[in-house]
């Protein structure tokens, strides 16, 4: 191959070419089918799509020659900044950033997230990448660190091997740092990427406790008692905590990936104590025992702050109490591995995400991800050149470069108040936590049709209740069909343990409740997990997204305006827009091993029979 033509193809490209990993026919034949794309791709991207390069063959590729690549070529290459961004970057260096490296002006102007960066550098680099917060600390090596050190070099001992201990630094390239992390640990250390953000947070709390900062947790009182359970919530990832009190004793159970499992039981006589204590945590009248309350707790513990919404609901055998915990989420999902289909994602981007005006909603019950999908919306498409502003209650990832405002009504700070002056503040992008009543959905619609963009969460049931419940609220028919862009309805379901999974044959009984016979699911491979001690014999660790992408196009937008029926307007979009539903991508991910049938009859509604298991993965380009 001639030296100018592998130019022309970018560094990562020749090196694969040079390597053998690639072959030239067929990077000729992805540069052809590049040239008549509608929208200009980088050419990994296109050889990405044909399946002719993985991503492991290009981390091979680029550790062979970390020497001879720059960081921001290489994140143009990879298609996460464009050749405008990085001119940008460099005029900002030279003009007013000077002592600024390329990579802190990328994440500080917000060209790129601080995340995904880090995840090219280390690709380019070989340095291993490594989560930082106060569960991954090496306690016994930090000790041996000043303080002051290490928050001056910013470096953290994570964890030691066979060989040597594994440091953290903010910037891995600095010598000064790692000359003094081997001065105070050992010449023995091998060199790790961590986020700067969450290194400096996790050393404020190092120092926190080294202060002498701590929770009171025993068993013996209510209030050591009344923490511990809320710390044993926090370390299992619980998104909520029963205290449910029986007729012989009180029982506690935690959710976790969606459902209620057993956690404790206390005997009855502590009921009264801790029930009392509670109230007194979150300012609730002790005094009242016959009428229901709510209240909210702001806990301090180790490793940082959680927002805890507490309900009280007098029952005949006492209060129960509901913990909400609505912990601050600091690692924002890129929108690439949410779990959506290549197809549907690719339509979701195009005909949503990227549309300059609009709303954009994301349906579903509580606890289903809509928060998290609307934010890997927000973190793909920002940039330094739009504004985007957020009412939320409460704000659940925090992130630089935006607006968030977090609703707190005890402060007459409500969402009313906050949507009337939000569009005073020349927003690009709105970002409305909840639609929940006829005035933060006039706000949207009116928003969209000044031109804004409009991101917002609903609860429905699936994608075609989101526009009901619109025309439900009294917003006018041509006001939804000339506003929403799109809604996406999604769940969350268990994924099987991979450490247990077993392969397994569905039953007639569950044949008969899909609607399906086998035929429709020829090719289909189901599993479950049997139960081991890394899942708590659940057979289930972690979950996955299911969703139903409903893009409003013209047939939909006449179906609203002649207000058809939602089953009318589903089959209209199942016949003619190409919609998956919500038992449809779920069987797919069943179909392929990832969740399970017994997963799929639990969580996901019913409403149309679905189609066989091809022509799902004909729609969903699999």
């Amino acid at each position: 191959m001639k030296k100018e033509k592998a130019g022309e193809y970018g560094e990562i490209v020749s090196l694969l070419l040079q390597s053998g990993k690639v072959d030239e026919k067929k990077v000729e034949y992805a540069d052809r089918v590049r040239q008549k794309l509608a929208t200009p791709l980088p050419l990994l991207n296109v050889l990405k799509d044909l399946k002719v390069v993985t991503d492991e063959m290009v981390r091979e590729a680029m550790v062979d020659a970390s020497s001879t690549l720059r960081i921001g070529e290489l994140l143009v290459e990879l298609g996460h900044l464009t050749e405008s961004d990085l001119a940008g970057a460099f005029n900002i260096q030279k003009e007013k950033e000077k002592d600024l490296k390329l990579g802190e002006i990328l994440i500080k102007y917000n060209f790129i997230d601080e995340g995904l960066f880090n995840r090219i550098l280390s690709m380019q680099l070989g340095f291993p990448l490594v989560e930082i917060n106060m569960s991954t600390v090496d306690k016994k090596h930090f000790k041996r660190v000043p303080l002051k050190i290490a928050l001056q070099h910013s470096f953290l001992p994570i964890h030691t091997d066979d060989k040597s201990l594994l440091v953290a630094f903010a910037d891995p390239l600095d010598d000064t740092c790692i000359n003094m992390a081997k001065k105070c640990l050992g010449p023995n250390l091998t060199v790790a990427i961590g986020s700067k953000s969450a290194l400096k947070e996790t050393l404020r709390l190092l120092a926190n406790q080294l202060s002498g900062k701590k929770v009171d947790v025993d068993t013996k009182t209510v209030v050591g008692i009344a923490n511990s359970i809320i710390l044993d919530a926090l370390r299992t990832d619980a998104s909520d905590i029963h205290v449910e009190p029986l007729a012989d004793r009180l029982q506690i159970r935690f959710r976790e990936d969606g459902v209620l499992l057993h956690y404790r039981d206390y005997p009855a006589d502590i009921i009264p104590a801790l029930t009392s204590r509670i109230k007194i945590m979150c300012e609730a009248d002790i005094a009242e025992k016959r009428r229901h309350q709510g209240g909210r707790i702001l806990f301090d513990y180790d490793e940082g702050k959680v927002d805890i919404r507490v309900s009280f609901y007098v029952t005949v055998h006492g209060e129960k109490i509901v913990f909400r915990l609505l912990k601050q989420k600091k690692e924002l999902m890129d929108i690439h591995f949410i779990g959506m289909s290549s197809r549907m994602l690719a339509r979701f981007l195009e005909d949503a995400v990227y549309q300059p005006s609009g709303v954009l909603l994301v349906t579903g019950p509580t606890g289903s991800g809509k928060t998290s999908t609307v934010y890997s919306c927000i973190n793909h498409i920002k940039s330094p050149e739009i504004s985007i502003i957020t009412a939320e209650e409460p704000v659940e990832y925090v992130m630089d470069g935006i607006a968030q405002c977090s609703i707190d009504p005890h402060i007459n700070l409500t969402f009313d108040e906050t949507l009337r002056h939000i569009v005073r503040q020349d927003p690009d992008v709105i970002v409305i936590g909840e639609i929940r009543d006829t005035a933060s959905a006039e706000m949207a619609v009116q928003s969209a049709l000044t031109g804004h963009k409009v991101l917002s969460t609903f609860h429905t049931e699936d994608s075609i209740g989101g526009l009901i419940r619109l025309l439900n609220m009294d917003i006018a028919p041509f006001m939804i069909s000339s506003t929403v862009v799109s809604v996406l309805a999604q769940r969350l379901l268990r994924k099987v343990c991979t450490s247990c999974a077993v392969e397994v044959k569905i039953s007639p009984q569950q044949l008969h409740r899909l609607g399906c016979s086998m035929t429709d699911l020829h090719g289909a491979v189901f599993k479950k997990g049997r139960g081991c001690s890394e899942c708590k014999q659940t057979g289930y660790k972690g979950r996955v997204g299911v969703f139903e992408l409903l893009v409003l196009d013209e047939l939909v937008r006449d179906a609203i305006l002649d207000q058809r029926t939602s089953y009318e307007i589903r089959q209209i979009s199942i016949e003619h827009s190409g919609l998956v539903t919500l038992l449809e991508d779920g069987l797919l991910k069943a179909a392929n091993g990832i969740t399970s049938i017994d997963e799929l009859l639990r969580c996901l509604p019913k409403l149309s029979v679905p189609r066989p298991l091809a022509e799902i993965r004909r729609l969903s380009g699999e």
